[in-house]
């Protein structure tokens, strides 16, 4: 049974506006599918631990994983598709996130959904630097989507990134990424490819 994985963004959580939508369509168009979403700690090094068990445990079964992450979900999917040679779909992805969070540092936030308090450390930017992945191995594991009006991140520094990767520039939209749900049928489509052609490959090993 494959296992869509979605990884939400920082300060988010699984009530995030695509991760429900993500789910709600999944039930309806693939409920052969099991869908996951973690609740993802804010602390990079927590985030990281969690969402490799995860990963891990799910390999032992056998299953095959779909990571769809957003903005810094985007980030990790690509840490996770790079270790564990898994396809992702990102949206608006953060690209070097120690760089820009740098400016956050010391700073109050808090959780959009449960309004939990956090406050980043230096310590957390040494530790996205160390998940930062600076050349991908396979291009054909990704599938880009950014829309050109993201207020919160530069599409280009995505785009430039993930060079040589399938991607999807859309004008306008925001970083929350417009018409997500649209998307959903060709996601699924593009995962579907995916383990189909390395089924295949396999099967003539």
């Amino acid at each position: 049974m494959p296992t869509m994985l979605y990884i939400h963004g920082f300060l988010s959580s699984p009530k995030s506006a695509k991760a429900l939508a993500t789910h709600r369509w999944l039930r309806y168009h693939r409920p052969e599918w099991r869908y996951e979403c973690p609740f993802l700690s804010s602390r990079p090094i927590e985030a990281r631990s969690e969402l490799e068990a995860q990963v891990t445990r799910l390999l032992e079964e056998d299953e095959d994983i779909y990571l769809v992450g957003s903005s810094l979900g985007g980030f990790w999917s690509t840490y996770l598709a790079e270790r564990y040679n898994l396809p992702a779909v990102l949206i608006n992805p953060a690209v070097s996130p120690q760089r820009r969070f740098t400016e956050l540092v010391g700073q109050p936030l808090k959780n959009y959904h449960t309004g939990q308090p956090f406050t980043l450390t230096q310590q957390d930017l040494e530790e996205l630097e160390a998940c930062d992945v600076e050349r991908l191995h396979d291009t054909d594991l990704y599938w880009l989507l950014v829309q050109t009006g993201d207020e919160t991140l530069d599409y280009r520094d995505a785009v430039k990134k993930y060079q040589g990767c399938r991607q999807t520039v859309e004008t306008g939209g925001n970083h929350a990424f417009e018409g997500y749900e649209g998307w959903l049928a060709e996601i699924a489509a593009f995962f579907e490819e995916y383990s189909f052609n390395k089924h295949e490959s396999a099967s003539y090993k």
